[in-house]
């Protein structure tokens, strides 16, 4: 196994997404190792080879594909952040294809935590890290979108369970909120299915009501910075949180805070 050199290692599934092509090159600009996959070639990835990242072809739809990739470039990393997603299929359980439903689960959840699996050998024994992004539905029923819902709230909680599992590396989840990059295209593209969802949208971009990345930016620094007992296994909000405040450490300290529970709602108590 190499040795950990003096630049922090980060590793970005899906650079080439809107947020993960802002982190690469925040990161490369604070003069970090960046190394990332991409599915579509575009400028994006060509900007960030000039600035040297180095980019990887991986599609995550075929798992066979990860461990072959995995085996040949044994990619060594100290932070490690998945950026890939998908709200594809819109539409109601009942009425989406089966295949694409089972499609959508894969790609957000499953065949990330299986990337995860194959891809921890390689990690750093210092100081190790992994961010993952939730989406929306842990408070409400965000219909239409079943498949991405569950598989953000699936991610959550397998964020907790790592954390009890693996103690040498720190792994925590953040929601973004409403930022405006291409994931919203399902819903701009599908405006009967996705109901009102498909207005919501629309009013968002067009008002510029979206959250700023910057601060999501801000929100991943934050998190990848502090000290284990703080962030490990926990779902943070980059909107609602006061991640930036340092009455956040209080609030903290109660090991059940920002983690998915059901304390509270025994009616009988």
């Amino acid at each position: 196994m190499p040795t950990t050199s003096f630049k922090k290692k980060v590793f970005i599934l899906s650079i080439s997404s809107d947020i993960g092509f802002e982190l690469a090159n925040h990161w490369i600009d604070k003069g970090y190792d960046v190394q990332g996959t991409y599915k579509t070639p575009s400028e994006k990835c060509k900007s960030l080879k000039k600035r040297g990242a180095k980019l990887f072809y991986l599609d995550i739809k075929n798992r066979s594909k990860i461990q072959t990739f995995l085996k040949k470039n044994k990619p060594f990393w100290n932070w490690l952040i998945f950026a890939t997603g998908t709200q594809d299929p819109v539409g109601s359980f009942t009425s989406v294809k089966s295949t694409e439903w089972v499609s959508s689960v894969e790609i957000n959840f499953v065949n990330q935590f299986f990337f995860l699996k194959e891809i921890l050998k390689f990690r750093s024994k210092k100081n190790s890290r992994v961010l993952f992004f939730a989406g929306g539905g842990t408070n409400n029923a965000t219909i239409n979108y079943s498949a991405y819902t569950i598989s953000k709230i699936a991610s959550t909680k397998m964020c907790e369970l790592l954390a009890a599992e693996i103690k040498d590396t720190i792994f925590s989840i953040l929601g973004p909120g409403w930022v405006n990059t291409k994931i919203h295209k399902s819903t701009l593209t599908n405006k009967i299915k996705a109901g009102k969802n498909y207005f919501r949208t629309l009013k968002m971009l067009k008002d510029k009501k979206c959250f700023p990345m910057t601060k999501v930016i801000d929100a991943c620094e934050w998190i990848l910075n502090q000290k284990k007992k703080l962030v490990n296994g926990r779902n943070f909000s980059a909107v609602h949180d006061p991640w930036n405040n340092k009455k956040i450490n209080k609030i903290l300290k109660n090991d059940n805070n920002f983690k998915l529970r059901r304390f509270g709602n025994n009616l009988f108590n």
